[in-house]
């Protein structure tokens, strides 16, 4: 298999598909190739958005393929289609992997539908933060599949999240792959096996696209590292009752023996990312100031909720986002309390990551924040309370904004390179798990 060569053939995107568009390419795939692929129904969504698998290939493995498990992380919707097409159009790729391969473009349209604001304009930070969202934890398709262990249980599994359990059930899938991104990091991966040689293979992909890896601080506090910038997956109760959600995909897929892969890239670049040169500013001193920073971001916010929280009358996804986001990033900065390891310099990878960490979490939920006052003005409830804030959270939102521009300097990566890497990726992972 040339992966060189399987990457150099995905073509340019100017934007993301709507979830309508992502409809149509589905049905236009089962037209174009009717003897080979099988398009159905699985479920639906919480608002009535049917949920939809297209299932391929004769092999004696199955794969399922997650596109959108968060609805701001929709490249791989076009990662889907790619496959897809490749697949069909190259029988000896379809029967050298040996799979029957099933793929959903996306699993939270509902939630995509209230990002489609920047779908079309995808590399504009500012837009993207103001068109933003992502659910509370128990909200996500990802975190509320089903745990039990060391005195914790969840079972308050979204319609979604079951689709997904039901699939799984069906075809006890030997690869599953859930494709993910963040926003101004590095490229990474999660594995949930320590396999050095995937990881390795994994590693090099994203560098053929001229994307950096993620040398920076890593995601969640503790996360263990199997190659530079390749993780195992975290999940299982102590991850999940530390933030009170359920499990992940990775967690089900271990019920079948399967291997499990998450792919995370970036929408913007800076070579900072992945410089592990040693600055002269301690990395102690780094953590305690990003720290300081992310309370006192949840405490302006904290205080402009207390000010409108009698006034709120529109039960809206927004406003549930907000609350959660602040509970949450208040338990993510409490588990960088008491870090080993950090009595060193801190390399230009940290700090920089600690800053953009920052960054997206303070751009992240003011830009909600400003959403749920405008759901509340929509509804015609101006009080002055709500009035007060809409203008306050604004200026703070453009304040967050400039600062953020000042401190990145970096670039919006093609499109056609993010979804090259996540193609690669399934294409290297599904050949390992066969093997």
């Amino acid at each position: 298999m040339d992966l060189r060569e399987q990457m150099r053939r995905v073509p340019d995107f100017d934007r993301f598909p709507s979830v309508d568009e992502m409809h149509a390419d589905l049905d236009e795939l089962a037209a174009l190739y009717p003897d080979l692929v099988r398009l159905r129904r699985i479920g639906t969504s919480r608002l009535g958005e049917p949920l939809r698998v297209l299932t391929l290939g004769a092999g004696p493995r199955d794969a399922v393929i997650i596109g959108g498990p968060h609805p701001n992380e929709p490249i791989g919707s076009l990662t889907v289609s790619q496959l897809v097409r490749r697949l069909c159009e190259d029988d000896g790729l379809r029967e050298e992997l040996g799979y029957r391969w099933h793929l959903i473009p996306c699993v939270d349209p509902d939630g995509a539908r209230l990002n489609e604001g920047w779908y079309a304009d995808p590399g504009d930070r500012r837009h993207y933060a103001r068109h933003f969202y992502r659910p509370a934890w128990s909200d996500q398709v990802e975190w509320t599949f089903p745990l039990t262990g060391d005195d914790y249980f969840f079972d308050r599994s979204l319609p979604e999240t079951e689709a997904l359990m039901r699939l799984m059930d069906e075809v006890r899938p030997a690869f599953v792959y859930s494709l993910h991104n963040g926003e101004y990091s590095g490229a990474f991966f999660y594995v949930n096996r320590r396999d050095p040689v995937l990881a390795a293979r994994l590693a090099e992909l994203p560098g053929w696209e001229g994307i950096p890896l993620h040398h920076g601080e890593p995601e969640l506090p503790g996360s263990m590292m199997i190659a530079p910038a390749v993780y195992l997956t975290p999940g299982g109760t102590h991850q999940a009752k530390t933030f009170g959600f359920g499990g992940g995909s990775a967690d089900y897929a271990a019920r079948f023996g399967a291997l499990h892969l998450i792919t995370e890239l970036p929408y913007w670049a800076d070579q900072r990312v992945s410089d592990a040169t040693p600055t002269a500013t301690p990395y102690a001193e780094v953590l305690k100031a990003g720290l300081a920073a992310q309370r006192e971001l949840i405490d302006v916010l904290r205080t402009a909720v207390a000010a409108v929280r009698r006034d709120l009358t529109v039960q809206s996804p927004f406003h549930r986002s907000t609350e959660d986001m602040l509970d949450t990033y208040r338990r993510f900065a409490d588990g960088w309390e008491d870090l080993s390891d950090v009595d060193r310099p801190a390399t230009v990878a940290e700090r920089f990551g600690n800053r953009q960490t920052l960054h997206m979490r303070r751009l992240r939920l003011a830009g909600t924040f400003c959403r749920m006052l405008d759901a509340e003005a929509a509804a015609g409830n101006l009080t002055p309370a709500i009035r007060e804030q809409r203008v306050l959270l604004r200026q703070v939102f453009d304040g967050w904004c400039d600062e953020a521009d000042a401190d990145s300097g970096g670039h919006p990566i093609a499109l056609r390179g993010l979804v090259a890497v996540q193609l690669a990726a399934a294409l290297v992972a599904a050949e390992h798990a066969r093997s």
